[in-house]
């Protein structure tokens, strides 16, 4: 078995329909730090017919999900790693945007790269590409905030 997602280690109860180990029916993202630039994460996931917005095209919301929950996960781990936090911090999407430059297939696997771009105390801006088949099919970024005790979030895993 592959070693575990920083969701399944840091948040296994987590239930958000994006990146939740707990929810049986979300899209139950696994990301990874890739080894490389620090606090860089990637993730393979797999769509499923049922993702499609029409036969063989991956649903741009669905991409958008992806995106937000990666990049989301990308801001944690850096805040986490930066602020030598012995839990992973709540942190919640600020804004986000997505840009499809191509057709993403449902026959295969969809890979996700994110990196951080900007840092603040208790924020992050990050930068992503979905690619697939080698080619990049849609860039997001996004700015990430850190909740704090009384946020509905804080906490939640």
């Amino acid at each position: 078995m592959s070693s575990p997602s920083v969701q399944e280690r840091w948040a296994p109860g987590n239930a958000c329909f994006g990146c939740g180990p707990a929810n049986p029916k979300g899209l139950r993202i696994r990301s990874v730090p890739t080894g490389g630039p620090a606090g860089e994460l990637a993730c393979d996931w797999t769509p499923e017919p049922h993702h499609a917005a029409f036969p063989g095209v991956l649903n741009g919301g669905v991409i958008g999900a992806l995106l937000d929950c990666h990049m989301n996960w990308t801001a944690v781990m850096r805040l986490k790693e930066r602020d030598a936090l012995e839990s992973a911090p709540c942190c919640v999407t600020s804004e986000f945007s997505v840009k499809l430059t191509r057709p993403t297939p449902v026959d295969g696997a969809v890979r996700l790269v994110a990196r951080v771009v900007e840092e603040g105390a208790d924020r992050a801006v990050v930068e992503a590409e979905l690619s697939a088949g080698g080619k990049v099919c849609a860039r997001g970024r996004g700015t990430f905030v850190a909740v704090k005790p009384g946020h509905p979030a804080y906490h939640r895993w």
